[in-house]
């Protein structure tokens, strides 16, 4: 597995890593049940300048067509914003595997420093990502219908995550992330 920045030469990966998750997934991460995001979702997904949208996706190197895996964003629309918008999607066959725990950590650690929380929406039937990012330490600050807010604080949640052993690869990242910022 291969976790790097995501760019628009990954469009065909994006759309065939969507393609491949089940309609049940794609309805709980697009809030659309459709087989495919609209042309304008995809462009706004891939583009990725790393003030206003960061955005990490993992390939499987296994495969010689190199598929996507998952991928995590934050998006904020200025760059004086504390706050991004946050959102993971993780391929059906890898779910339960700690892909997307690694992906938000990897996120999280290029985050630092420049933004001070993420704000997620997530519909409120959706039991496993409310889950997820509670376990990381977000609160829930509001309901819109079927949509629940909920709020990171990124300090936090890197140290709930910096004390965990699963997935492995998550020490990695760390350790990735503290040589970078070490110099």
């Amino acid at each position: 597995m291969c976790i790097r920045t995501v760019s628009p030469e990954d469009e065909g990966r994006l759309r065939e890593g969507i393609a491949r998750m089940s309609p049940r997934s794609r309805y709980l991460r697009f809030f659309s049940g459709g087989a495919s995001p609209p042309d304008w979702v995809i462009e706004r997904l891939l583009d990725v300048d790393g003030v206003l949208h960061l955005a990490w996706g993992a390939i499987d190197l296994s495969d010689p067509a190199q598929p996507a895996m998952g991928v995590v964003h934050a998006m904020r629309p200025d760059a004086g914003d504390p706050v991004a918008e946050f959102s993971v999607g993780v391929v059906d066959e890898y779910h339960g595997l700690g892909l997307g725990r690694l992906l938000t950590a990897t996120l999280l650690l290029d985050a630092r420093g420049r933004l001070e929380a993420l704000s997620a929406h997530v519909l409120a039937e959706n039991d496993a990502a409310r889950g997820f990012i509670r376990r990381l330490g977000a609160q829930h600050v509001g309901q819109d219908g079927p949509q629940a807010e909920y709020r990171l604080e990124i300090g936090p949640a890197l140290e709930r995550l910096r004390m965990e052993c699963e997935p492995p690869g998550v020490a990695d990242v760390f350790a990735y992330f503290d040589a970078l910022a070490a110099g």
